[in-house]
Order: structure tokens, then C-alpha cells, then sequence
């Protein structure tokens, strides 16, 4: 009987022992997995702040980059604006091969404006005469727009017919260029011959070619 006593004794000690480390565990339990949940939450929402902040970034870095872009390309597929009369520089010289029976003038322009220009159709030509202003006819050439680089020329030129009359003819004081679409002129010495010969005034015996009909074409 004592025997058995002594193992119901230790039977109930162990059963108290092993009751007691069931509800620390469950203590234990109880107390952790709050904080682990705490835990992973606040990692969570600081990852999330900071992907958010992190693509609002990026988002305004591209935007950056598609504006600079944009402007580029808006500066790149801007109109060339045409060739102002003070922009160029115009010039005149003679340009009469020997044996012909016209005479040729080659006037010069020279874009100094500081930036490209656009050249298109013909000049107007005016030559000063003793018996008064003379206007120079088209000779009816295509005339094809073109951009004049700033620094560059283009040449077109002037043909008249040469006093073979023996007479004095009409003396040539000077000449009047008008740039393409432009309406202020400059006055340049005339560099041909110094006569034209006498006609009975039925159209112009003047005639001015298109941009780059001299022959130079630009330089």
C-alpha cells in the first residue's frame, strides 16, 4: 500500500509539473506572437512608404526627361525664318566670259546674321540709268527655295546685251538689289560695262536669274 501511495504521489507531482509548463507555453505564445504580428506590420508599411516614394521619384524623373525631350525636339522642328535684307551681305562683280555676246553680272549674298536663313524666288533688280530706272526681267527659270547657312553665299546673275552700236548709249549709274520677299534695298556700283545700248524701249533687255543661277552656287 505505501508503494502504491508513493506512486500515486509522484504520478500527481508530474501531472502539476507538466500542467504548469503547458500554461507558461501557452503564456509564452500568447506574449510573442502579438509582437512578431507588430513586427512584420511596421516592416511592411515602411517598405510600402518607401516603394511608393521611391516610383513617385522615378515617375518625376522621367517626366523630367520627357520635358527636356519635348523642348528639343520642338527647338529642332522649329521654321527657319527668310533672309532679312540687314542680315546680308551683297555684293557685285562682273562675271562676262570673253566672246560672249551678253554681258553677266554676278551679285553675291552673304548670310552674316548670325543664324540660317531662307532664300526663295528671284531678287529684284533695278539698274540706275541716264535715262532713268531700268527693272530687269525673270528669266523665267525655276526657282527652288534654299537655306543659306550663316556664314555661307549664294550667287545669281544678271545678263544685259553690249553696246556694239558704236553710239554712246545709255550710260549705267548704278544697282539696285532687293532681296526675295523683302522690300528694303541696297545700292551697289555697277561692275559690267559702262553702256547699254539704245533699244525702242518694247520690254526690258535687262534679265535676272533665280538664287544660284550665276554659276558659283554657294560657298
Amino acid at each position: 500500500m505505501r508503494v502504491r501511495k508513493l506512486t500515486f504521489a509522484a504520478l500527481a507531482v508530474a501531472a502539476g509539473l507538466s500542467l504548469t509548463a503547458c500554461q507558461n507555453g501557452e503564456d509564452d505564445l500568447g506574449q510573442s506572437a502579438p509582437s512578431s504580428a507588430a513586427g512584420a506590420s511596421s516592416t511592411s508599411g515602411g517598405s510600402g512608404s518607401g516603394g511608393s516614394g521611391g516610383s513617385e521619384q522615378d515617375d518625376a524623373k522621367d517626366s523630367g526627361r520627357q520635358g527636356t525631350a519635348a523642348g528639343t525636339g520642338s527647338d529642332a522642328n522649329s521654321k527657319v525664318g527668310k533672309c532679312r535684307t540687314d542680315e546680308l551681305e551683297i555684293t557685285a562683280s562682273d562675271s562676262t566670259v570673253g566672246g560672249d555676246t551678253d554681258g553677266t553680272v554676278a551679285v553675291q549674298l552673304k548670310n552674316g546674321g548670325g543664324r540660317d536663313c531662307v532664300l526663295s524666288g528671284y531678287a529684284g533688280v533695278d539698274l540706275k540709268t541716264s535715262a532713268g530706272s531700268l527693272s530687269a526681267e525673270r528669266t523665267g527659270e525655276k526657282a527652288t527655295p534654299m537655306t543659306l547657312k550663316d556664314g555661307k553665299s549664294v550667287y545669281f546673275g544678271i545678263t544685259y546685251p553690249m553696246n556694239e552700236s558704236g553710239g554712246s548709249g545709255v550710260r549705267i549709274t548704278g544697282l539696285v538689289v532687293t532681296p526675295p520677299d523683302e522690300t528694303k534695298s541696297v545700292t551697289l556700283d555697277w561692275p559690267g560695262a559702262a553702256t547699254l545700248p539704245v533699244t525702242d524701249g518694247s520690254g526690258s533687255q535687262v534679265k535676272v536669274g533665280p538664287m544660284g543661277s550665276a554659276g558659283q552656287g554657294e560657298g
